[in-house]
């Protein structure tokens, strides 16, 4: 399941390209049709993998996501 879940995202990333550089609307506008089925069939995957425990998830703890929102929301310059 694994490898079909990395083809999967593979084809996305594909069709995402490929919907940027067509070159007729008829032609992005399929790409985009493919670029959204494949985004679904992509999560399809992953939510089935994850309810057999095959894709586990862990909650990061609070003060984690404090820190990381903290650094990206601290001005450059």
């Amino acid at each position: 399941m694994e490898d079909i879940l990395l083809t999967a995202k593979t084809l996305t990333g594909v069709y995402h390209y490929a919907t940027q550089e067509s070159s007729t609307p008829n032609l992005h506008n399929q790409f985009q049709a493919n670029l959204i089925d494949s985004f679904k069939m992509q999560n399809d995957i992953f939510t089935k993998m994850e309810q057999k425990g095959w894709y586990p998830q862990q909650q990061a703890p609070t003060q984690q996501i404090n820190q990381v929102r903290s650094k990206f929301s601290q001005p450059t310059g």
